[in-house]
């Protein structure tokens, strides 16, 4: 069953919407109009799935982001199987309130009529609501979690023995993918091609998307989890709270991600901060892959040296990394993108795969023939005993050692460049940890 909270701007809908998924995936601001993408989510109501979207605040606007962002709201309502319709309790009805309550009526769907923010407020005082047309008023304060039982109530009510509520969760949970970088850098362009709609704003303005949005679609036959990020930029350039709040959950989208698509701007310079992201996205272990956009607006003569420099960056900048996956698209035409979400796939795969530790041995004698470790600070040698994968995401390998316990950082890099070739896994993130087993008795 999909469920859409729909109302006037500010009247809490983005709250109930953590409040009932147990998130915090929709921006939460005192601001009119700080939610402007549809943000998806579920919750479950007696062991079933349900699937809620939370809308921008429906407004009264006819050119720029309030249009599109109320446009595509609209779009949610009308594909939703019911209405979670909201407004103040604190401000009373409101015109606008009336204005909207007409046209959701039209869609002839089921429709519950909360009351929010109605901390101290006496069930006769919310009698002015039922003017709106929609039913009995329910009062709830979703800041408070109070009154969401009769949400639950609700939904089990639209439960139909001919169209059951379903809990569509695979065995096979859908790959979590992250597009992340700069803003204006064409992330919401390449969001849409792979949803095959417009689902997310996309204008040629920095900053239009603020929330961290989720949608799950199925692209070349596989579940996905597309996740749409706010631009980020530099702290000095940060001014404005909401923006702030944006970058922390963009970045919190990072570990509740799979593998991550950093877009970058192939017209201009790649700048320090796209670098750093890129630092960040090893740091937390996670797959990369950077996409150059906006590729065809690139003259062919410059294209060759564009993509020696920035691997080059990338192998100067990055340890953990041996060959980093860097693909020219273009988001608007479409060019490449197939091909990127296909190495996306391909390297989730490898690093889904557990190696065996008699090969991981074998790998690791020849690179100790081939080049012998050199001697510790205190001029002792280091001894292999036994090394194995350990972990996933970042791929790691624990090398228990005998003696030298300080193994210079250039032999390390030259283990990791060979496990990576032996393994497959140049286009991961690696860790290689050493564990010293000292003998008590020496």
């Amino acid at each position: 069953m999909k469920l859409v909270i729909a109302g006037r701007p500010n009247t809490g809908k983005s709250t109930l919407f953590n409040a009932l998924t147990g998130s915090r995936d929709s921006l939460v601001h005192n601001r009119p109009g700080v939610t402007r993408d549809v943000v998806s989510g579920t919750f479950d109501v007696d062991g079933k799935t349900i699937f809620l979207s939370d809308t921008a605040g429906l407004e009264n606007k006819t050119t720029d982001i309030g249009k599109i962002a109320t446009d595509m709201s609209l779009l949610a309502i009308r594909d939703a199987d019911a209405i979670l319709f909201v407004v103040d309790g604190k401000d009373g009805l409101h015109n606008h309130d009336s204005d909207w309550a007409r046209i959701v009526r039209r869609e002839k769907k089921p429709i519950l009529l909360l009351v929010n923010k109605t901390e101290g407020k006496k069930l006769g005082d919310l009698s002015e609501f039922y003017k709106l047309g929609l039913g009995d008023p329910v009062s709830i304060a979703a800041e408070h979690k109070a009154g969401l039982d009769e949400i639950y109530e609700f939904v089990k009510k639209q439960e139909k023995p001919e169209s059951p509520i379903t809990n569509h969760q695979s065995p096979d949970s859908p790959l979590r993918i992250s597009i992340m970088g700069q803003p204006n850098v064409g992330k919401s362009t390449l969001v849409n091609y792979i949803l095959g709609e417009s689902r997310v704003i996309v204008k040629d303005e920095p900053g239009i998307t603020r929330d961290t949005i989720r949608i799950n679609t199925k692209f070349m036959g596989r579940d996905i989890t597309i996740v749409d990020t706010a631009g980020l930029r530099r702290k000095a350039n940060i001014t404005d709270d909401v923006e702030t709040l944006s970058a922390l959950k963009s970045l919190d989208a990072l570990f509740k991600t799979d593998i991550v698509i950093l877009v970058v701007d192939a017209t201009r310079d790649i700048e320090n901060q796209a670098m750093g992201i890129a630092g960040r996205i090893y740091d937390a272990g996670r797959i990369l892959l950077v996409a150059l956009n906006k590729w065809d607006l690139v003259p062919e003569e410059d294209r060759d040296y564009k993509l020696l420099k920035l691997k080059k960056q990338f192998n100067n900048s990055f340890h953990q990394i041996i060959s980093p996956v860097i693909l020219p698209i273009s988001a608007e035409r479409g060019t490449g993108v197939k091909n990127m979400i296909k190495r996306a796939f391909g390297l989730w795969d490898i690093s889904e795969q557990s190696h065996a530790t008699s090969y991981i041995n074998r790998t690791l004698e020849k690179l100790l023939i081939a080049r012998q470790p050199p001697l510790s600070r205190l001029k002792r040698p280091m001894k292999i005993k036994f090394a194995a994968q350990t972990g996933r995401r970042p791929m790691r390998i624990t090398i228990n050692t005998g003696g030298a316990s300080d193994i210079p950082e250039s032999y390390t890099r030259y283990l990791r460049k060979g496990i990576a070739k032996a393994l497959d896994w140049e286009a991961l993130p690696i860790v290689i940890d050493y564990k010293s087993q000292e003998n008590p008795y020496e």
